[in-house]
């Protein structure tokens, strides 16, 4: 339990297991009473939902403690790695509301320390060169319950395996030729620990070191070596490393000459429904054209989600409403939804926006007259004020909005029916005109003047109230509806077919013919605006002032709060 204050006094909140040792860590005055974290992502890719779970919490708690926490990239493999995604992995962090000051590392600034405790290994017999190639190692690996098959080489000589070693690094052996290898236990119940592969050879140029090494460390050789030698305190990471634990322990202990060890501390991975995670396979929708970049916003990415129109706050407040456990569980979407929507039901102020448009003719409003009408850009934030909008005797509505031949209960615009448009006048429906193919391209209503909003002067009220838009006034716009990419809840654990066959068709509808009020003529990318009826949205970095672009960050139906109430 940690302690908060609410209305004045302390009160006690459930912490994650993981806060729960750092705060046991911290009273028992553990590394000096040092709380040091460390974000180490792989610049493979860009970031998504996943990391920013990762981040949130090895930020978080070093924030939330006093301490620090670091930003390592993981570059050990120089054929996966693009300076592209660095730059845009640093730029994730920030957006999420976190900085690693100048604590900015790079496996790349240990390639000599690493390499040198490589060769360390070798002398004291621990590691030997393995001319075998990756398939025949792995296959003498054995099983969970049956022992390995020690290599032929594995009791090389380590003069031998140090000549290698060298011979390797110097570019004269081919990429999968041979390997430097831990000399652990071939018969361990983990596999990890039989004989694990440290060291392989890749002839690529890399982002940081250029031509200087032909051989490059392996994850497991580099990941807590690198938190060694930073002094990390608690070595944070999901599920899927607990086997790991015992070779990063290993290690450690062939590498430290003093009481001080860094803990890895094991944690569930996020995971979405409708959604996929793996880097590999949204790269792999990214080079297919599936999507149109990493920052699709049907994408998990966080580049993605910020596009659609997610905020930081509300990722954040998703992040602490799952929680960090030992168990793994699929989130439902939903609640990702459900935390968006109400961040911005406080930030975003209110707009009509007409979708898809049908003209309605007020005959009883005077030709070429215009007045404003006042509304609150929103109830939930008095702060935001309120702005004036045009209105004139021709405006747009929904085409859904009115109908023919209505059911019981439409309270909508239909023949003879009246309506409510927000902040302006009831009018009723006298009439409609079609088109050759009888679709309604025009609906005829009067207005009574004396039932404008606030004007006090009439009591009349009618149950159906609409959000439109002047037509002489009115703001073309391109709106870009986005839904979930996948229309199965568990794409990705369906391992019998191919995880594209269940995208979504329908996960992108675009509509070039919208109208909006004329005070979004000036929107920038990324504001925010809600949609009144219809949902969030916020303006593309495709729009400009001559063509504006919106993207539909969510509906305004909160499926999650109703189901958890």
């Amino acid at each position: 339990m940690s302690e908060e204050k609410k209305n004045g006094e302390e009160v006690k909140t459930p912490v994650s297991f993981i806060e729960q040792i750092i705060i046991e860590d911290l009273e028992s005055g553990k590394n000096g009473g040092r709380i040091h974290t460390r974000f180490p992502p792989e610049p493979n890719g860009y970031l998504h939902i996943g990391h920013a779970k990762a981040i949130c919490l090895d930020f978080g708690m070093a924030l939330k403690y006093g301490g620090k926490c670091n930003l390592r990239f993981d570059d050990t493999n120089p054929v996966k790695e693009e300076v592209e995604y660095i730059d845009s992995i640093k730029e994730d962090i920030r957006w999420l509301g976190f900085d690693w000051d100048d604590r900015e590392y790079y496996a790349s600034d240990y390639f000599g320390k690493l390499y040198d405790f490589a060769v360390d290994l070798i002398k004291r017999g621990l590691a030997y060169v393995d001319d075998q190639p990756a398939d025949v190692i792995s296959s003498q690996k054995g099983t969970p319950t049956q022992s390995g098959i020690e290599s032929p080489y594995r009791n090389r000589s380590a003069e031998e395996s140090l000549d290698l070693f060298e011979r390797m690094n110097q570019g004269e052996f081919e990429e999968g030729t041979r390997v430097l290898r831990a000399k652990i236990d071939m018969t361990s119940p983990n596999m990890q620990m039989r004989d694990p592969i440290i060291y392989r050879i890749i002839k690529a140029s890399h982002h940081r070191t250029g031509e200087a090494w032909k051989v490059y460390p392996m994850y497991d050789f580099a990941h807590g070596q690198s938190d060694y030698f930073e002094g990390i305190t608690h070595s944070l990471c999901t599920l899927e490393f607990e086997v790991h634990r015992p070779l990063y322990d290993w290690l450690i202990d062939q590498l430290k000459t003093g009481d001080y060890r860094p803990r890895q501390i094991e944690f569930n991975r996020l995971n979405l429904t409708y959604t996929m995670m793996s880097k590999r396979k949204l790269l792999e929708l990214v080079q297919e054209g599936k999507v149109s970049g990493w920052d699709d916003p049907r994408m998990p990415t966080l580049c993605g989600l910020r596009r659609r129109g997610y905020t930081p706050e509300s990722i954040r407040k998703f992040i602490d409403l799952i929680g960090y456990t030992k168990v793994e569980a699929i989130n439902d979407v939903s609640l990702l939804e459900h935390a968006v929507r109400d961040d911005l039901n406080l930030k975003a102020p209110r707009v009509f926006a007409v979708l898809n448009p049908l003209k309605v003719t007020i005959t009883n409003y005077p030709e070429g007259k215009t007045e404003y009408v006042s509304l609150i850009n929103n109830p939930e934030d008095e702060s935001m004020g309120s702005r004036e909008i045009p209105f004139s005797r021709e405006v747009y509505i929904e085409q859904d909005d009115f109908m023919e031949n209505p059911p019981h209960k439409f309270f909508r615009l239909a023949p003879g029916a009246e309506v409510r448009l927000k902040g302006a006048y009831i009018i009723k429906c006298t009439g409609f005109m079609k088109d050759g193919s009888g679709k309604i391209t025009e609906v005829l209503c009067t207005y009574d003047p004396d039932t404008r909003s606030g004007a006090g002067s009439s009591n009349k009220k009618v149950k159906g109230t609409l959000h439109w838009v002047s037509a002489e006034h009115a703001v073309d716009a391109e709106v870009r509806l986005y839904d979930r990419l996948f229309n199965h809840e568990d794409p990705a654990g369906q391992k019998d077919e191919d995880y594209r066959n269940f995208l979504n068709p329908e996960s992108l509808k675009i509509l070039k013919d919208c109208k909006v009020e004329p005070s979004l003529r000036t929107a920038e990318p990324l504001d925010k605006f809600q949609f009144q009826r219809l949902g969030y949205f916020c303006v593309d970095y495709d729009s400009t002032k001559d063509h504006l672009v919106f993207n539909r960050t969510v509906g305004l139906k909160d499926t999650w709060a109703k189901i958890n109430r």
